[in-house]
Parts: structure tokens; sequence; C-alpha cells
């Protein structure tokens, strides 16, 4: 950014204009907290003893006001002359320099003024968001902070960009008086390095502003007590209880018929789920399901998400391992997934209920108890604020990963940060719920951030899903690189003209499936990478930070260390914590075992300078077999069974078409692959669990601690498929 010369102005001086200005100020302070109901935070971390510069992001023409009105009296203000010219006379009523971005010399001023003691206030986007996001950081912000070694103090504001003054009220309703906040954050200081062009210095100076101010967002909106069905019902305030957010190929629901839709099953669940913690949920991708999440949230129940496709006995053990004693499904959706089988062998241990017959008692008095909830403002009632879901994990039975609705929350926030999301977006959502890609990403973020969502119950029909998200006029898409690179084979190049954001996580993006898109439907992915501990997203490339070749940038607040792993000597395994991090594992026979303050990933990875992550390899022993996750224990275990010895070793290597392939290394002569296929059917298990290929070897290979080397046996297997 750069700056005409001009020195601080400020209003002129006459009789008793200081005691005026104090009452005026006094007077928007009063306001302020009135009508806005304005809280701030951090004002205690100032200090101005040495040169200082604040930067808040920039929402509306009302954050200067604001912002003068209850910070320290001798800030000065940097304004672009375009909107101190819109501003009028209020510009005159706090020190301020103008700012002309086209003058090339005035940056001399701020540097002359952030020396001489006085604190500068910079918004550091340079103008007021037209996303309702953070946009990019100019460096002039980054070299005025080098130059004078001066004290950066991040300031998040929330809730103005719904301001009638904002810029994007053709995006998401507005009002007059938002509830807004503002939070200070702890000061840093970037330090200058004389060995690089300054033009460098500038560039990653700017970049660490910008991740500074991401961070500081996440922090303020983060909150202890966060409940996920209050957070539905304040959404639909700030949104417009009519607003239409959630649809799926029957039916369109407002935030009103859905709050009121949850609401009423809230209350003809509440007795047949009495006693009861937590509720499992066998539902595909629809309204419906979506109801039935918010209404056991609302009961203070924990929805347990089960995968429909893991296999017989796979589902049974994760009732077990959930203490699960009712599961709330649809008589539709066993029909015609053909899940007969699987829903007569669940009720030998656990009652199914059934959404249809909970419709069917539905009397008009439900119906308006159901409209009396919401109209009193009901909220949840208390319970434990957790979310279950299931993963193969390196266990031979499911493990359940306990989510907090504060950890959902705060990825969905630290996603907010990188991506603009606004009510004119159409998010077109096929993953499914019993992955946290799919509940979170999929469908509690566009819920809980005003965006509609289009729920479809498979992703696997590669013809008809291009033409939906063309049909729904869809903006944003999730989806692995296995789906996307079907959906991109099958859609005809126009089909995906309305898309902003493809997003692609579960697995490794293919460089093919991203040439393909860019080639065709002239699209970037941006490609991610988590884990359902993490919410799941722990990194992603963004349109304010993108590396092709990498997945991303951690998510702010999220802090990481690399541990040395043996047998590898690139990168290392990667550990994170951070409050979108799971409260910890459901174990089979065990129950809850909370989780430690590091997560290890068990993935190797490299982090470059600029913070980018590249997955290196896979430690944890599971294979990702078209975004489904695989225990690589459980197939040896398995093949242990079948054909007895103990010499078997599962690795996965990548496939074209479904993301990986399992192999399996063995020393026994009897292992066969169709008579393995065989064991596992019969046993219940998923058929993802049969390798694609046996190979028998003489005996296998080990590291020095005596361990079998995995790594050995992944090289071997990469080129056996070629």
């Amino acid at each position: 950014m750069k700056y005409t010369q001009r020195e601080p102005r400020r209003t002129k001086e006459t009789p008793g204009g200081e005691g005026a200005l104090v009452m005026l100020y006094a007077i928007v302070r009063l306001l302020g907290r009135a009508l806005f109901r304005l809280r701030l935070s951090g004002l205690g971390r100032l200090r101005f003893e040495g040169p200082a510069i604040l930067m808040p992001n920039h929402l509306s023409f009302l954050d200067a006001l604001l912002l003068a009105a209850f910070l320290p009296k001798e800030l000065t203000f940097v304004i672009n002359t375009g909107i101190a010219k819109k501003l009028g006379p209020v510009v005159h009523l706090f020190r301020h320099i103008a700012v002309d971005p086209l003058n090339p010399y005035s940056v001399r001023t701020m540097v002359r003024i952030v020396r001489a003691g006085t604190p500068l206030l910079i918004f550091p986007e340079g103008r007021i968001t037209v996303t309702g996001g953070l946009m990019k950081v100019y460096p002039g912000i980054g070299y005025i902070a080098l130059r004078t070694g001066a004290r950066l103090y991040p300031i998040a504001i929330n809730g103005l960009e719904r301001s009638k003054l904002s810029r994007i009220g053709d995006k998401i309703k507005t009002v007059w008086f938002p509830e807004v906040t503002i939070d200070i954050g702890e000061a840093f200081e970037l330090q200058a390095q004389p060995e690089l062009p300054m033009r460098v210095q500038k560039e990653r100076a700017a970049d660490r502003i910008l991740r500074e101010l991401q961070e500081q967002l996440v922090t303020s909106r983060l909150r202890p007590d966060v409940n996920l069905f209050d957070e539905l019902r304040a959404q639909a305030k700030r949104s417009g209880w009519g607003l239409p957010v959630c649809a799926d190929s029957g039916q369109t629901l407002t935030y009103r018929k859905l709050l009121i839709a949850a609401y009423l099953f809230a209350r003809k669940l509440s007795r047949p789920l009495h006693g009861q913690e937590r509720v499992g949920l066998l539902l595909p991708n629809s309204a419906g399901h979506v109801i039935a999440f918010f209404a056991l949230v609302r009961l203070g129940k924990t929805p347990a998400m089960l995968n429909f496709s893991a296999g017989q006995m796979s589902l049974q053990d994760a009732c077990e391992t959930a203490d699960l004693r009712t599961i709330v499904t649809s008589r539709e959706f066993i029909e015609k997934a053909n899940l007969g089988p699987l829903a007569e062998a669940l009720e030998q241990r656990v009652r199914l209920l059934y959404l249809e017959d909970v419709r069917g008692q539905v009397r008009w008095s439900d119906k308006l108890a159901g409209l009396l909830d919401l109209l009193d403002g009901r909220r949840a009632v208390k319970g434990a604020g957790e979310v279950v879901l299931f993963t193969s994990g390196s266990e031979n039975k499911p493990k359940g990963v306990v989510l907090g609705h504060g950890n959902l929350f705060a990825n969905i926030q630290q996603a907010r940060t990188l991506y603009d999301f606004t009510a004119k977006d159409t998010l077109f959502n096929a993953l499914p719920m019993f992955h946290s890609f799919g509940l979170t990403a999929g469908t509690l973020l566009p819920l809980l951030t005003g965006v509609k969502v289009f729920l479809y119950p498979s992703p696997l029909h590669y013809k008809i899903i291009p033409e939906l998200v063309y049909d729904r006029n869809a903006t944003i898409l999730f989806g692995t690189s296995t789906f996307l690179a079907a959906y991109g084979r099958m859609a005809h190049p126009y089909d995906f003209r309305s898309l902003r954001y493809v997003v692609a996580g579960a697995e490794k993006l293919k460089p093919e499936v991203m040439e393909q898109w860019s080639a065709k439907f002239g699209l970037r992915i941006f490609e991610g990478y988590g884990t359902t501990e993490a919410s799941p997203v722990l990194s992603i490339n963004a349109p304010l930070g993108c590396k092709q070749g990498t997945v991303g940038r951690l998510l702010p607040t999220i802090r990481y260390r690399l541990k040395e792993v043996e047998g590898i000597e690139e990168g290392g395994s990667l550990q994170v914590s951070g409050p979108n991090l799971m409260k910890g594992y459901l174990i089979h026979g065990q129950g809850f075992v909370p989780r430690e303050e590091w997560y290890d990933c068990g993935d190797v990875v490299t982090i470059d300078g600029e913070g980018y992550l590249r997955i290196v390899s896979r430690l944890k022993r599971f294979a990702k077999v078209g975004g489904e996750m695989v225990s690589l224990n459980l197939v040896e275990e398995l093949a242990q069974q079948a054909f007895g010895g103990g010499g078997f070793a599962a690795v996965s290597v990548s496939d074209g078409r479904k993301g990986e392939r399992i192999v399996l290394f063995t020393t026994e002569d009897a292992a066969a692959p169709g008579s393995f296929k065989q064991f596992i059917s019969a046993g219940g298990y998923s058929p993802l669990l049969a390798p694609s290929r046996i190979e028998r070897v003489e005996r296998l290979p080990l590291l020095g601690s005596g361990k079998t080397d995995y790594v050995a046996l992944k090289k071997r297997a990469e080129p056996s498929l070629v």
C-alpha cells in the first residue's frame, strides 16, 4: 500500500473543542453498547511506549468511527482518500492520514510518524471487504513494520459485515444495528532479513500479517459453551428465518421449517430415547437426516453417525463400542439401499426406530407445539455436547471418535477465515454425513454460516451429479480425488459453469485430476488434508494462499511439531494440537479414552518456509480405498484367521481409479485372493478389506527395531502394479 504525504489531521482547535470531542466519543460509546451490544476485549494489551501499529480487519464504513470512540485517543488512523471523501465530516472527528494507493512517496511519512512514537491504525486490506471475509494484505504495512520495528496488534472485528453500511448487502441479510465485537490480540514483531531483497521481505511480512489476522479472527469467535442446535437458531436469526437453507431431491427447508421440524421430532423422540446418552443415525444424505441430527442435539443426545457401507460386523461392533440401544433410520432407505439383511442383524442387538413411524404419529397439536417452541426460543437440553464418528484406525474394532460441539464449531470458524461463504452460495454435498468431511464441511458449515446446502444421497452417481450441480447452480463442491475424477469424465464442459470453489480431501489429489478440471472446466481444485480426529480439516489450499503439490497450510490456531521417524530421511511424523482436535476415543471394551495434548496424525510430512505441507508417506496402518478408511491391521488379522500362520503384512499403494489399493505380502503358500474374498464375505466384513493382490515372499523385511519394514514393502509393491 502507498500513501499520500499528508500530516495527521484533526478537528479544528476551538474553545471547548477537545471537551466537545470527548463528549461526542462518550455518546458514541454509549450508543455502541446500547445499539450494537458492542463488546471490547484485549484493551489492556495495548502498549504505546514504543512504535506500535494496530491492524483491524475492515468490514464497513462504521469501523473507523467505533474504533476511534473505543480505542485510545492518541491513535492516528490511516484512511483511503476515497473512503475519507465518502465519510465527509465524520473523518475529521479523529486524528487521521488520508491514503492514496497510487502515490509512490508517502510511505515515508508513515515510517516517520511511527518512529516518532505515534501509534498508527492501518487497515491491512486497504479496502472494505466485498466478500465478507478477509481479503489480500498489501505489502506496504509490512514495509512500515520492518523499517520501524513496531509492535503489531491484530484486531478482530465481528458483526459489522452485517451492517447496512457494509459492502456485502447483496450477499447477506443486513441490519442497521448488528451485534458487534472487537477483540485485540497479542502483539508480535517482524524481524528484518537484510540478506533478502526488500520486495521478498515485504511480501513475507504481508503474509505473516494476514495469518496473524486469521488467527485472531478464529480466536475471537471461539466459545467454550457452543451447542450446535443453539448455533443453528442464532444463524437463522442472523440470516433470516425464511432463507431456504437445506434441500434434497424431495424438499427445500427454510431455517424456520428446519427448526420447527427439529423441535417437533425432538418432542416425538423424547420418550423412546429417555435415559439414552448416545443414539445411532443410519441414514443417507437428506433433509430428514439433518432434521433427525438436530432433533437429537436439541434433546441433549449424542448422535453416533453410522457407516451403512461398513459391513455387518463393523456396524455391530460400532454399536457395542458406543453402547447404542437405539438406531434412528428409515424404511425407505433400508429398502432402496438393499440393507434388509443388515437391518435384521442389527435388530438382534438394538432397536431400530424408523422415521416413517415417528412421522406417522405427528398430529396438528405436535406441529403447534413445535411452532411454539420456536417462538419461545427454547434452547437445547444440556447434554454431553458431542458427536461420535467411527474410524477403523489401526485396530480390528472400529473406534469412536468423540468430537465436541466446540471442536466442530472451531473447524468451521477456521475455514471461514480462508474462504468466503455467503447466502448467495449453494453447496452441493454428496459426501455422506458419517464421514467427518461430509458432516462438518458438507453439512454443518453451510447450515451454520447461512449457505444453502443441497444434499444428495450417494457420491457414486457420476452421471447424475454433474447434471444436478448444473441444474441447482451450485457454487461450491466438495469431493475426493476419486469422485472428482469420475465427475470430470462424465460432465459436459458447461455443467460446472457456476462453481466458485472445488475442494478435494479424504485422499491424495491426483495431478491428472487437477489438470483435467483445469483444461475441461477452467477450474482450480483446492486440496486439503485432515483426519476425523481433527473435525476433520488440518490444512488446506485457498485463494489467499495456494501452492501446487502441497495440501496447503495448517489452519489458524493449530500448532504442530514433527517427530523423527526411523527409516524415513525426509520430514517427520506430524503431531498437532488445536481447538478442533477431538475430545478422545471410544475404544471397544474400554470406553472413553481422553486425547493426549498432541495428536499424532500418523503421516510423514514436510513443511516449507512458507508453511505449506507436503505429505511424504503414511505411517498409520490404514488405506484409503475410494475415500473409505480400511484398516491394514485388520486385513492382516483376517488373513491369519483364514490361512493360519503369522507371516502377513498389508500395505497400501496408489491407484488411479480408487485412490489406493491394498497389497498383502505373505510367507504362506496357501494364501489365495479368491478364498480370502470368500472368507471376508462369509464373516460379514466389508469387501474393501480384500487385497487387490497377494504376493508371496520368503520372509518379511524387518527394521533394526525388529518391526516389519513397511516402507520397504511399499516400495516393492508400487512397481508390481504398474
